[in-house]
């Protein structure tokens, strides 16, 4: 991957260079910002969506990171029972904003990719498997 180096950051002490990981990375956290969003997705793996922690936020993220301009990628996994729309549109809005915020690079497209639903707060009910005796 290339390093960012756009005239607007020389300066008269030398140039001001952000690798897409870090750009990666903010798009990751500001992603995980937004409520409804349980988790960041690394893709299909076998057909079954993995669900990534807090430890690698670069995961589930792609970026395309020109002089002056950014396209971002997330893959997420929503939360069952939010809307989807509203999720989506506010990983968007997040991720532009801190993007730009932080780097200054115009971000000019948030595709929000959604590869999974998960259910919070259902506990999974263990059955207990109970084999008659034959004895007494």
């Amino acid at each position: 991957m290339t390093m960012i180096a756009a005239d607007y950051e020389k300066t008269d002490m030398g140039t001001i260079q952000i690798a897409p990981e870090v750009i990666e990375i903010i798009a990751g956290m500001a992603t995980i910002e937004v409520p409804g969003v349980a988790g960041m997705s690394g893709g299909f793996a076998g057909g079954i969506a993995e669900l990534l922690g807090r430890k690698n936020m670069s995961k589930g993220v792609k970026v395309d990171v020109g002089q002056r301009e950014a396209a971002i990628d997330v893959s997420i996994v929503i939360e069952f029972g939010t809307r989807i729309p509203e999720v989506a549109s506010g990983v968007q809005q997040n991720v532009k904003h801190a993007i730009e915020s932080m780097t200054g690079l115009s971000v000019v497209q948030v595709n929000v990719h959604i590869h999974d639903v998960i259910f919070k707060g259902a506990d999974k009910v263990e059955e207990v498997e109970v084999t008659p005796t034959r004895v007494k």
